[in-house]
């Protein structure tokens, strides 16, 4: 596979911050820096891998929260997430302070990310899905050649992202996860901002929120 990755827990939330990289070019991208920047650093370090952008499937705190810190010491690039999630970046100290966390810089993302654009990993491409519920700018990575997904919160292993914060919606993330995440095809293996991973088959069949069973 031209395309691998490294699960960082980080942040006393412990989400699933990801390290990508191209085998090819050894180039790489982390997904949703939350915290614990020295974790990710190590990260890279031990996979001999060179940093050359930061993705972001939300702008949550727990996901974001490192983001300026760590673009700025390594001069790095921020694709994503969709321009809808603006009022959360410009919220970060407010949501530093709500949850206890430090409280981070605010950035701008050097790119916004829309449904149906693609996003680089040295030679590798990773599609863009807009998958809006959980907040309203939240996107998707999908790696169709190793069909994996990096979802963020959207969807977990046996549960979905929460709809209960500004501007969340229920009934829009169950579409994103029905009609975006399930038509991606069973056997695709995702990766989730918190927890396990699973595959869109499994929860198709079990997650009692979005089953197929489910009545």
């Amino acid at each position: 596979m031209s395309l691998k990755y490294r699960v960082i827990p980080v942040t006393p939330f412990e989400q699933n911050c990801t390290l990508l990289w191209c085998t090819e070019t050894m180039k790489a991208a982390v997904v949703d820096p939350g915290g614990n920047l020295e974790r990710i650093r190590a990260a890279v370090k031990e996979e001999g891998v060179t940093l050359e952008k930061i993705l972001l499937t939300h702008a949550h705190i727990d996901h974001a929260g490192g983001t300026a810190e760590l673009a700025k010491a390594s001069g790095l690039p921020i694709e994503g997430p969709h321009r809808e999630d603006d009022f959360w970046i410009q919220g970060l100290a407010m949501q530093a302070q709500m949850f206890g966390f430090p409280a981070p810089e605010i950035f701008t993302p050097s790119r916004w990310l829309e449904d149906g654009d693609t996003v680089t990993v040295g030679n590798e491409v990773l599609e863009v899905l807009h998958c809006p519920g959980h907040t309203p700018g939240h996107v998707v990575f999908f790696h169709r050649a190793s069909k994996l997904a990096q979802v963020g919160d959207v969807l977990f292993n046996g549960s979905i992202g929460r709809t209960d914060f500004p501007r969340g919606d229920y009934n829009t993330l169950i579409r994103s996860i029905r009609e975006k995440l399930f038509a991606l095809g069973d056997d695709v293996q995702f990766i989730c901002g918190h927890g396990p991973m699973s595959t869109f088959g499994r929860e198709r069949q079990t997650n009692p929120f979005v089953s197929d069973h489910r009545g």
